[in-house]
């Protein structure tokens, strides 16, 4: 140190008294803490020992302990598949192919089985797990880990966010767990995963939360907590606990190319839990509004093109019924949503999750706007919502393969505009297509030079290719496509850098769907 440090020596009996003084503050507050410590309870133990990294597996230890009574295990058993009815007789032609399918037939048919986890969430015996665990099951086994057994039954079920209740008797009352504010999770906090992998009952792994909302291509809406917590099949439908022993999420998927844990789960939140638990109890079901729209995200490129000055808000691509909510309000498609209830519409999952939070038949003020030649023009109008059908009823809301046309045998080895070769959609077209109105104009993408940089260029979701061989181009960049010719003028016209938005018709087995495809020229 740069400072000089000056010391002094002590007599004997001065430093006696201060070494006595200073033991005895450190022995009253020792009393102190322990006494601070025996009020507040458990959740400030699990707090102490988890103060340092060699004391973090005690804390683990004490999170199990106090947890793994309400944890259970659950085996179903399916339903016995139907067998279609055939000829009994032995095959007389002698072909392998017809032999082992007559011997398939003289088997019996016999049901599936399958284990997943769950936790107790009231002392009379309700449960959540996962919907998927439970599904078309005919019977479920629920084992607590005093090794009772009892049969469950399915209060109700959630598909949009793949939760279940269920219900046991047991006759008395049962251990339950604390159900936390998964709101208040961070990046980096600690949590610990308590299930079933593999039917291995009572297996508790810890990790950290890697991110929170994450959004998944699987769920419209749902926004999920991702952990590296080992999650395996038999997982599903377990408690992730923060570090209070509370349940933050209800594990529920995994990314992975083999079927195991690669380090990447996803868990729904326990608030979102909690809503769904609390319906299924009152009403025997989710109830959630809906405007009956398909929807695509404003991206940046759109927001260039449309003079927009931000990448937010959520455009109409389809009006699944004109009876819809939206259709009774006089909502196009085309239009885009920037405001819903008050709240700025930040893209099509923010508005999705914001309408299925709302109760049917709330009226609700929604905020569009709309094209009007060259500019747009800003609307408000009052909707009441309808009610969201179930997966089971709705139509998908995801885009179908569109149809794959027959590519020419010998192609024109030219630079097409953006890597594509299209042709003139042609009236005989347009009546195989079943276009109508302005629908009938544009031009056919009959191949994609897989090279090109718009072969990499993903639907909203980020899970497919956005264009496919098939798809028809209406507009770009706020331009109606006549012919080939068109297109290609204005493509031509482009750089590297600039924004560009397509609106295209997709053929798919329920006729065509409008979407929108956003890229950069690269």
């Amino acid at each position: 140190m740069s400072a000089t440090v000056s010391k002094k020596v002590l007599t004997g009996k001065t430093h006696s008294f201060f070494t006595n003084f200073v033991f005895a503050l450190l022995f009253f507050a020792a009393i102190a803490h322990s006494s601070f410590a025996q009020q507040v309870g458990g959740t400030e133990k699990i707090r102490e020992l988890a103060a340092t990294p060699e004391k973090l597996s005690q804390s683990f230890a004490e999170i199990a302990k106090r947890v793994e009574p309400a944890v259970v295990n659950i085996d179903t058993k399916g339903k016995i598949p139907e067998m279609t009815m055939k000829d009994d007789a032995p095959p007389s032609s002698g072909k392998p192919d017809d032999i082992m399918d007559f011997l398939r037939r003289q088997m019996p048919a016999r049901p599936s089985y399958a284990v997943g986890s769950g936790f107790i969430v009231d002392k009379i015996g309700y449960i959540l797990t996962n919907h998927h665990v439970v599904k078309d099951a005919a019977r479920i086994a629920v084992k607590l880990q005093s090794g009772e057994e009892f049969t469950a039954k399915i209060v109700g079920f959630d598909e949009e966010t793949d939760v279940a209740v269920l219900k046991i008797d047991a006759g008395r009352e049962l251990p339950f767990v604390a159900i936390g504010n998964s709101d208040a999770a961070q990046v980096g906090d600690w949590v610990l995963a308590i299930g079933s992998p593999f039917g291995l009952a009572q297996s508790v792994t810890a990790g950290i939360v890697s991110q929170t909302k994450r959004e998944s291509p699987y769920n419209s809406f749902q926004k999920f907590i991702q952990t590296d917590a080992s999650i395996n099949r038999g997982n599903s439908g377990g408690p992730l606990l923060n570090m209070n022993g509370e349940v933050i999420g209800i594990n529920s998927q995994i990314a992975t190319t083999s079927g195991n844990s690669s380090g990447i789960g996803f868990a729904l939140p326990s608030n979102e839990a909690a809503k769904v638990y609390r319906q299924i109890l009152q009403g025997g079901r989710v109830r959630r509004g809906y405007l009956g729209v398909n929807l695509d995200s404003v991206k940046t490129q759109f927001a260039k093109v449309y003079n927009l000055p931000e990448a937010k808000g959520a455009i109409i691509t389809n009006l699944s019924d004109k009876q819809s909510a939206a259709g009774r309000a006089g909502l196009q498609a085309g239009d885009i949503v920037v405001e819903f209830d008050g709240e700025t519409v930040e893209s099509a999952p923010d508005l999705i999750e914001k309408v299925a939070l709302a109760a049917p038949d709330k009226q609700v003020n929604v905020t569009f706007l709309r094209e009007v030649g060259a500019r747009l023009e800003r609307k408000n109008t009052v909707i009441k919502l309808g009610e969201r059908p179930s997966k089971s009823g709705a139509a998908n809301n995801t885009d179908e393969n569109p149809k794959k046309l027959s590519a020419d045998a010998q192609r024109k080895m030219l630079l097409e505009p953006f890597g594509l070769t299209l042709t003139d959609l042609t009236p005989q077209l347009a009546t195989i297509f079943k276009l109508q109105g302005e629908q009938q104009r544009g031009v056919i993408i009959k191949n994609i030079n897989p090279a090109s940089f718009i072969a990499d260029v993903k639907n909203s979701n980020g899970t497919e290719a956005a264009l496919g061989e098939g798809d028809i181009i209406q507009r770009i960049n706020r331009v109606a496509v006549i012919d080939a010719k068109a297109f290609t003028d204005t493509a031509n016209r482009l750089k590297t850098g600039d924004a560009v938005v397509l609106q295209i018709l997709s053929p798919t087995p329920r006729g065509v769907q409008m979407r929108i495809v956003q890229f950069t020229v690269q």
